[in-house]
């Protein structure tokens, strides 16, 4: 995220472990400001891979 080639433009990243989604955001202002999304989880009965994939699928609507 650090390496963003847009540095005027926010990064964002979605970081996994296995059955934890997350997503962040990184502004590059004055100071490096992070955002974090709720903990989405894969974990007994909270399975939250419909939220994921719908949040993956307007990110994937709004880059095209």
């Amino acid at each position: 995220m650090l390496a963003n080639i847009q540095p005027d433009h926010p990064a964002y990243s979605l970081v996994i472990n296995g059955e934890d989604f997350q997503f962040m955001k990184l502004i590059k202002q004055d100071k490096l400001m992070y955002a974090l999304s709720d903990r989405f989880t894969l974990y007994r009965r909270e399975n939250k891979l419909y939220k994921v994939l719908n949040i993956l699928k307007k990110l994937g609507q709004v880059l095209s």
